[in-house]
């Protein structure tokens, strides 16, 4: 495993993480049971079908020369880990772009999506389990609307791709009855952990990022013998701080590339965990960025909160300074100085704080990040008594929104 966790700043000694060693184990074994619901993400990186994903790649090339613009129609888990790791990775310079509509209801956003569409050729990739999401439902009519108005009906449905239920559901239905080439969802995977699943590999894949590199990344994690304990400390950490009072992690990172990394921590962290009046906030800064406007609380505001610093160690480019005071020094100095001063201050101030190594930003990596989030995730809810894989919040406000609609 190449990630590592420091624990070091975080205020919590070896004696308590290793207190906790006995539900984490029970926490594994549940999880790598297979007798819990929506748990078939643990064993994926181990036992995923190579044929599903060479006919994966095999239709990405198929889209990209159909298009210089994929629009795919999601919101939540079928969306955010896609457009992750699309922004976190390197790219093949001439595939198409890929951007993202039903991830919010903005007349004005998907207005603006609706005209880079008439510039270039375009295709279409629907995701929705059950075809009802309220925002995948009324832009995906939208769009496959101006689709067929461009291209005429027969060559927009070869232009659409659906990802959804294998046998159930509106999109389904439709997808069966008009011809769409699609991709199942798998049953026991849900949203906020399809990432490693058609529904984020087909997006990755058509962006020109190595999703080989991704599920290779994961399987090193999944099989790793240090899962045993040693990287769950993390998860162990995250539940002893909350119990100490901490309500908010805030997550930081020093690439730009990884804020969409964060928002789907946030997710995955924010619906797994936020449940019978407990739960960490998950909040997401970009430092150096963000400390000019939250470094001050930080420093000195209301300690409700820790730091879990993302620190990527190497950098595949650098720029030097030619002149002025810091002339000879690289940006990547910089950068590295930010976060070790940072930590210090903060550390210093009483704030406590887990560092997590990222060797480096590579396909690899990156599924190593995936599957090692997941799994902390899935650690701490357990150890908080909650079910890691519902969201029934979501659903009370999604009844109420449709009673305003309907």
């Amino acid at each position: 495993m190449d990630l590592r966790v420091d624990i070091s700043r975080s205020g919590l000694t070896g004696e308590e993480i290793n207190a906790k060693k006995d539900a984490v184990d029970a926490a594994l074994e549940r999880l790598w049971s297979g007798k819990e619901d929506f748990t078939g993400w643990v064993k994926l990186p181990l036992e995923y079908d190579k044929n599903e994903v060479e006919r994966i790649l095999n239709v990405s090339d198929i889209i990209r020369q159909q298009c210089g613009l994929l629009i795919v129609i999601g919101i939540g888990g079928s969306y955010l880990g896609a457009k992750a790791t699309i922004d976190a990775l390197e790219k093949e310079p001439d595939a198409p772009q890929v951007k993202f509509a039903g991830i919010n209801l903005s007349a004005v956003y998907h207005a603006r999506l609706l005209r880079e569409m008439d510039l270039q050729d375009v295709c279409l990739c629907v995701i929705s389990k059950s075809g009802t999401t309220v925002e995948t439902t009324a832009t995906f009519n939208i769009f496959k609307k101006a689709l067929i108005e461009k291209y005429g009906k027969e060559e927009a449905v070869k232009r659409i791709y659906a990802i959804t239920d294998e046998k159930n559901g509106a999109l389904r239905e439709e997808t069966e009855a008009e011809g769409y080439t699609s991709f199942v969802i798998p049953s026991d995977i849900g949203g906020r952990y399809s990432v490693l699943t058609p529904v984020g590999l087909l997006p990755i894949a058509v962006a020109g990022v190595d999703i080989r590199g991704l599920l290779q990344g994961a399987e090193t994690m999944a099989g790793s013998p240090e899962w045993d304990f040693d990287a769950s400390s993390y998860a162990v950490a995250r539940f002893l701080l909350l119990q100490k009072g901490k309500a908010v992690e805030a997550i930081q990172h020093y690439e730009p590339s990884l804020k969409y990394f964060v928002e789907w921590i946030k997710q995955l962290f924010g619906e797994s965990e936020g449940k019978d009046g407990t739960g960490l906030f998950p909040a997401g800064l970009e430092l150096t960025a963000d400390l000019h406007s939250m470094g001050q609380f930080l420093q000195q505001g209301s300690q409700i909160f820790f730091e879990t610093v993302l620190n990527v160690k190497n950098s595949p480019v650098d720029m030097t300074i030619p002149a002025g005071p810091l002339e000879g020094k690289t940006l990547n100095q910089l950068n590295r100085a930010a976060v070790r001063g940072v930590i210090e201050a903060h550390s210093s101030a009483g704030v406590p704080i887990i560092r997590i190594d990222i060797p480096e930003l590579d396909a690899f990596h990156y599924g190593q990040l995936i599957y090692f989030f997941e799994t902390s995730c899935a650690i701490t809810a357990m150890l908080m008594g909650v079910n890691p894989f519902d969201q029934p919040g979501v659903e009370a406000y999604k009844k109420e929104m449709k009673k305003e609609i309907f």
